[in-house]
């Protein structure tokens, strides 16, 4: 009986399995390329806000501790917004006659807020709390980054699950005494390799098992 197919014909089957296999691997680094891109998780972008305000500025070159405008960090979930009371506190005395300006004395003057464009936000699903993190020894910098080099405010992590989970599987990495807490730049006085473990102990955070539960963030 003749053969129906060439010999060649082998090996091109070989190829087009070996073609499709690296097709569908391309598309799935692709998909998780993009996926963590700063496209998808917003990062790194500047969001447009009704008074471009300058972390550089303040908590870099004035040193305003961050608790001054974020009242409700260490005991609350959210960071808290400062009200436009707390920005005319220095500015009825400072650059009080600014245009650039003018839509902070509105605000107060009017008597409405200002309508600041969240940059850190998460979807509804995630729940954080602010106050937790901090009295943990959580610092400002750690989810936040440098602000006090930022002139616009960026996110700087991509505050996708497996950037949560590095630090929740080993929180000694990360955390530091809370009287460090807004440092920026921060230093350990000792390697954060005794350090960490000394702290997650006196500070009483939770094992792995329960660092990782689905339900510690999604309630």
């Amino acid at each position: 009986m003749s053969q129906v197919f060439p010999k060649s014909a082998n090996a091109w089957s070989k190829a087009s399995v070996l073609a499709i296999v690296f097709v569908l691997l391309s598309l799935g680094w692709m998909v998780l390329t993009i996926q963590r891109s700063d496209f998808v998780t917003t990062a790194n972008q500047f969001v447009e806000q009704p008074v471009q305000f300058s972390h550089q500025h303040h908590a870099g070159g004035i040193g305003i501790d961050c608790r001054y405008c974020h009242t409700s960090v260490e005991v609350s979930p959210s960071a808290g917004i400062p009200p436009t009371k707390t920005c005319i506190n220095c500015h009825s005395q400072i650059w009080s006659t600014s245009p650039y300006l003018e839509p902070v004395r509105a605000s107060f003057r009017d008597d409405k807020p200002l309508n600041w464009v969240r940059v850190h936000d998460l979807p509804d699903f995630v729940y954080f709390n602010h106050s937790i993190h901090v009295t943990k020894g959580v610092g400002c910098e750690t989810c936040h980054g440098r602000v006090d080099k930022m002139p616009l405010m960026i996110q700087k992590a991509s505050l996708q699950m497996e950037w949560c989970l590095n630090c929740h599987r080993n929180p000694a990495q990360f955390v530091r005494p809370r009287d460090q807490i807004t440092t920026m730049g921060y230093q350990p006085a000792i390697a954060q390799a005794e350090l960490g473990p000394r702290l997650v102990k006196e500070y009483k955070i939770a094992g792995l098992e329960h660092m990782t539960s689905c339900s510690v963030c999604h309630r």
